[in-house]
């Protein structure tokens, strides 16, 4: 397949094009800047903002790993994520978006989310909030298959590749925050079984490590 990560030097980035580069597949690294660190062999500096059709015509997907963390910074969750669904609408590539832990619903009527319990750390809110609005955004395109893939609470750079994961809906299912937990290594081998298998278009679910 075909596919272009958007946030390519970013930790899930790195992860997610290491694992579609060791299944066999051609992958495009886009970023707003070059990092010396490492070296991709298909390479586009290009802010989110400035893609066009042109930059991501004849892709099979395109996995949305960008990452900001400042209000400065909030519009590419938001803004950048209708440009890029402007870009794909209406077209036969698939649309995977890194979520965030926050969106998770807490009760079974959807009311409440993990980000309004009381003890989720006050600092993590304003971006919760604005990943909240851009799943939100997200769910009001029929015209593309998206994919919102929500990491478990615990979120580990550093974790082993354990090859084993399963998938929850939209629902926050751990007993203690403890055990809602995934390495990157193990996201990015679900998110691209996911996209190989074709499943979940236009569904939000959530990657816990371990079997179910």
């Amino acid at each position: 397949m075909k596919i272009a990560v958007i946030g390519a030097y970013g930790k899930t980035g790195r992860a997610l094009i290491q694992e579609a580069t060791k299944r066999g597949h051609s992958v495009l690294a886009i970023a707003h800047r070059q990092h010396d660190d490492i070296t991709y062999d298909n390479l586009l500096i290009k802010d989110l903002m400035d893609l066009t059709a042109a930059d991501l015509s004849g892709l099979d997907a395109v996995i949305d790993a960008v990452s900001a963390w400042t209000p400065e910074t909030f519009a590419v969750h938001t803004t950048g994520l209708s440009h890029l669904a402007q870009i794909l609408s209406n077209t036969n590539t698939r649309y995977l978006k890194v979520g965030g832990a926050g969106t998770l619903y807490i009760n079974a009527d959807h009311t409440k989310m993990l980000k309004d319990r009381a003890d989720y750390p006050t600092d993590w809110v304003p971006l919760a909030d604005v990943l909240v609005a851009s799943l939100n955004r997200l769910r009001s395109y029929s015209n593309i298959a998206w994919t919102y893939v929500t990491p478990a609470f615990n979120y580990d750079s550093e974790g082993p590749a354990t090859g084993y994961y399963h998938i929850d809906g939209e629902e926050y299912l751990a007993k203690s925050d403890d055990d809602s937990y995934i390495s990157y290594a193990d996201y990015a081998t679900g998110m691209l079984d996911i996209l190989e298998n074709n499943t979940y278009v236009r569904q939000r679910i959530t990657l816990v490590g371990g079997q179910s």
